[in-house]
């Protein structure tokens, strides 16, 4: 793979930190998250956070917590209609399960991974990627261990659980 993106949006109702957190489930230690702040239809702050992983060591990391997927030869037999004519294989991955340090399919979190095939066709994409999450599957560690740990927040309050630890949830106060 040349290089995989992950992406997910913090919503006015989600903690900010939880939602990095999740993000950060899929990336090796101490890698940099990139946040955008935008705006939703009805005026309401969305945070965009993102990751470019591109060394060859932590795209290795990135694919060994996908193997971790429980329906990890599902996802193998189904690369044929994931990966694009671009070379782009496309995977959508659980928030909250991410958020619990689960590796799941699911809705919140978007991984876009570039395929290194030459010539540049899908089947060639599609073979090479079978071939690197193949061997991503045999790595030892297979992903685990991957980076749980709680960014320090503004203050040294790092850790510090504002919502039950089953959620990232955040109500307004009343």
């Amino acid at each position: 793979f040349h290089y995989v993106d992950l992406r997910t949006f913090c919503y006015e109702t989600e903690h900010l930190t939880r939602v990095e957190r999740a993000l950060r489930a899929f990336l090796p230690d101490e890698f940099e998250v990139t946040r955008a702040e935008s705006e939703g239809h009805h005026g309401d702050r969305i945070v965009v956070l993102s990751a470019r992983v591109e060394n060859a060591d932590g795209v290795r990391h990135v694919l060994g917590r996908l193997a971790a997927l429980p329906e990890f030869e599902r996802i193998l037999d189904e690369l044929d209609e994931r990966v694009t004519d671009n070379t782009e294989l496309f995977l959508r991955l659980d928030k909250q399960a991410a958020l619990r340090g689960d590796v799941r399919r699911g809705d919140g979190i978007t991984l876009r991974a570039k395929v290194e095939a030459y010539p540049a066709t899908k089947e060639a994409a599609v073979e090479n990627a079978r071939a690197a999450l193949a061997r991503a599957a045999t790595l030892p560690d297979r992903g685990a261990g991957a980076s749980t740990a709680r960014p320090s927040a503004p203050g040294g309050r790092a850790g510090r659980r504002t919502a039950p630890a089953s959620g990232m949830w955040r109500f307004p106060r009343a």
